[in-house]
This record gives structure tokens, C-alpha cells and sequence, in this order.
């Protein structure tokens, strides 16, 4: 696949998960991690989409291969929301079927949302900023 290279989008205005909402998403998304038979890789602020459970010895990444990534910040527009920001669908992910919304819609169906009906920040058009301290 010569010249394809991964897509980002900004998710404009971003999508915010309110506080018992965001809970909902990251208890799931930790119990379906890669590394005990899931397809999430959920660290504070980046989410990975993988197509498969992590095969490899010693429960590394083997043959899964990356779907996409969520960009997330946590503690804004308040202290216990997150709001997503921006998302990355691989070369792979595309290939094999996924989009922005697939991979938005993956994660946020543990709060019973989907990207386009979930919550819209109301904040200035910058992006927020990750390493911003409160």
C-alpha cells in the first residue's frame, strides 16, 4: 500500500463524557484490555483500538494488529469528564472497515452513546491541551 498512510481527525467540537458516563467507558474498556483477551489498550489519555487480543509470548502484541486511536483528555470540561478530541484510523483499520465514528462508537457504547449522539464541549475552538495542569 504505497502512499496510504494513517488518517487524524479532529473531532470538532469535541465529544465530552460526563462523569458517570466516563466511568462506565473506562471500567469496560479496561476489562476488554488486550492483554487479558480484549481488543483495548486504555491508558490515560490515548485508547487503542486493536483487531485482535494480544497473541504474543509473554502477552505482548504478536499478531494483533492497531485499529485506531482515540485522543482523550481527562478532567475537562470538569474534573471527572473526558473529552475526546481527536481520533486515528491506521492504514489497517481503514482496510478492514473502520472509521472515526466505528472506532468512537466501539468505545463510547458502554455508556449506551455513540459519537454522534454523545455530549459536545461548549469550549473555545483550541484544541484541549493534554498537558495543561488544572
Amino acid at each position: 500500500m504505497s502512499g496510504v498512510t494513517d488518517q487524524t481527525t479532529v473531532i470538532r467540537p469535541s465529544a465530552v463524557l460526563k462523569d458517570t458516563d466516563a466511568r462506565r467507558v473506562l471500567t469496560e474498556l479496561e476489562a476488554q484490555d488486550v492483554s487479558r483477551g480484549g481488543v483495548w489498550s486504555a491508558s490515560p489519555g490515548v485508547w487503542q483500538r486493536y483487531d485482535k487480543p494480544w497473541d504474543g509470548p509473554g502477552g505482548m502484541k504478536g499478531s494483533s494488529q492497531l485499529i485506531g486511536t482515540i485522543g482523550a483528555v481527562y478532567g475537562t470540561p470538569s474534573k471527572y469528564d473526558i473529552t475526546i478530541y481527536r481520533v486515528t484510523v491506521t492504514t489497517h483499520g481503514d482496510a478492514t472497515g473502520w472509521n472515526v465514528e466505528r472506532i468512537c462508537d466501539d468505545a463510547l457504547q458502554y455508556a449506551g452513546l455513540t459519537l454522534a449522539s454523545c455530549p459536545r464541549t461548549t469550549l473555545s475552538s483550541a484544541t484541549p491541551d493534554p498537558f495543561r495542569k488544572s
